[in-house]
């Protein structure tokens, strides 16, 4: 079993970073038919094979997701995307 753990920090609002998060969900749902419901400041997600959580903290966003060992081979095809939605939505990461 693979893991995916991505911590990228924000400047948001608690507001807007929820919405983030919102929009990261449904972009889960719509696209790998994951299913998901926020736990307090947590959103969790899992469909058969895949099972995650993603924090929204003041300063933060934690994302970690188990992936099963047969979607282990797509680990940096969805890392990538990860990133990329992040980037999209919060901007890049300062150096």
């Amino acid at each position: 079993m693979a893991t995916i753990k991505i911590t990228r920090k924000h400047t948001l609002s608690h507001k807007k970073a929820r919405d983030v998060a919102e929009k990261i969900a449904k972009d889960l749902r719509k696209r790998f038919e994951l299913e998901y419901e926020w736990e307090g400041e947590e959103v969790e997600f899992e469909r058969p094979g895949v099972t995650g959580r993603l924090l929204v903290a003041k300063d933060r966003f934690d994302l970690d997701v188990s992936l099963g060992w047969l979607l282990t081979p797509l680990k940096p095809a969805f890392e990538k995307e990860i990133h990329l939605q992040f980037d999209k939505l919060i901007g890049k990461p300062s150096s």
